[in-house]
């Protein structure tokens, strides 16, 4: 009984904090993630869409963070034994891992583009720069 009520503490919570963005409510996402409809889609809308895909990602990826060393913290405090205690480092390590991993990729990506390009081309911004 302990354990069911132990998850329903933390699913409660989570659902009710989860509420707003399941509906976007909050912002930060782009409101359409698909910028063209059916025949009108052009190159712009090719890289728009890739930008919008990835800005989701790390916005979901961040807000899972936090909910994760929330989780963690409660689980290392909460707990006194030693295995608990270990679970809670490993998620702490594992989601600072993860974040690192995704935010360095973005990191790379964004630096290669800007510098395989020329000078005066942003890469968001690239088929407008090769006349496409």
């Amino acid at each position: 009984m302990s354990t069911l009520l132990r998850r329903t503490a933390v699913a409660i919570p989570a659902m009710v904090a989860l509420l707003p963005y399941a509906v976007f409510a909050q912002g930060g996402l782009p409101s359409q993630i698909v910028p063209c409809q059916g025949v009108d889609c052009k190159c712009e809308h090719l890289v728009t869409l890739a930008q919008n895909i990835i800005n989701t990602g790390i916005f979901i990826a961040v807000f899972l963070s936090a909910i994760l060393f929330a989780y963690a913290g409660w689980l290392y405090i909460s707990n006194e034994a030693i295995n608990e205690q270990q679970r809670a480092k490993n998620i702490f390590s594992n989601v600072v891992i993860g974040l690192i991993i995704i935010l360095v990729a973005w990191l790379v990506v964004d630096t290669l583009m800007s510098q395989l390009l020329k000078d005066n081309i942003v890469w968001n911004n690239i088929c407008v720069g090769l006349g496409l």
